[in-house]
């Protein structure tokens, strides 16, 4: 198996795109699988590795990435060495990095006998699941997309109407890494940036107007996203297959870091699922 870790994307803001990429070296082009993190993740969180591997024995060219904001860097991009970049992110860069990324594969002559153009698929966790809806929606390079615990609404997620106007005042607010222990800054750009791009953002609007297959995972022990998040997707698109997996939570039972050699049962049971609806 062929593995390029941390490759360096230039994106449109002036931050590092820091990418991986998994795959058999066998010059047949293969099915395209791109992979968005969520909120205060990354892409070697957990057993991410684990999952790109079992999808790249599976067959597929498996992209994962750290969108530019998140806040590790070229040098650190396990963890949030910088805040600053991280209380600069937004939704629209997010899904700027997205399109960045699609491009660099499709252009990458060293791929160029590694990939099917013809068969990109998203798949994204937590808040990322809410970028890949946005973006199948609007890319016309995607044939599926697939979320994993993925949000439904972006606009719920912000403060209300008191803390709103103190964050305003402020310029900033600050929510704490329960393992990391980081004061993780969010600047009211972000806010802003929402505000000014709210009819882009609307995840039910985009799922509403999806014309590819979709498929919706989630644990019922999930108590980050509700489960009923992902009820409301499918119900915005009645044709999109749903699945609930059983006593899973909202990373699926692994956790960071991950020391085992094998994923959570909950894991593998999601990624052979994935196979099967991407097959």
């Amino acid at each position: 198996m062929k593995i390029i870790k941390n490759f360096i994307i230039e994106g449109k803001h002036q931050k590092p795109i820091v990418t991986d990429v998994f795959y058999k070296e066998n010059h047949q082009p293969k099915k395209v699988i791109v992979f968005c993190h969520g909120y205060k993740g990354f892409k070697d969180w957990g057993a991410w590795n684990l999952m790109a591997k079992a999808f790249a024995k599976a067959g597929f060219f498996f992209v994962k990435f750290n969108f530019s904001h998140n806040g590790g860097t070229a040098k650190n991009p396990i963890d949030f060495p910088d805040l600053e970049a991280f209380g600069n992110n937004n939704y629209t860069k997010e899904l700027d990095d997205l399109e960045s990324v699609l491009d660099w594969f499709s252009s990458e002559e060293k791929f160029n006998n590694e990939v099917d153009l013809n068969h990109i698929s998203l798949i994204g966790h937590s808040r990322g699941g809410g970028i890949v809806l946005l973006k199948s929606n609007e890319d016309k390079r995607i044939k599926k997309v697939i979320t994993l615990a993925g949000v439904s609404d972006y606009k719920s997620r912000f403060p209300k109407e008191t803390a709103l106007k103190e964050w305003k005042e402020k310029g900033v607010y600050f929510v704490k890494n329960g393992r990391t222990h980081q004061e993780m800054p969010h600047f009211y750009q972000f806010y802003t940036d929402f505000e000014k791009n709210e009819h882009r953002l609307n995840i039910q609007k985009a799922t509403q107007n999806l014309q590819i297959p979709n498929l919706i995972i989630h644990g019922d022990q999930d108590t980050s996203v509700l489960v009923n998040e992902a009820e409301k997707l499918h119900r915005w698109n009645p044709k999109s297959a749903f699945t609930i997996i059983k006593n899973a939570n909202h990373v699926f039972n692994v956790s960071h870091p991950w020391e085992q050699e094998n994923m959570s049962k909950e894991l593998d049971e999601v990624t052979q699922i994935c196979i099967l609806f991407l097959n």
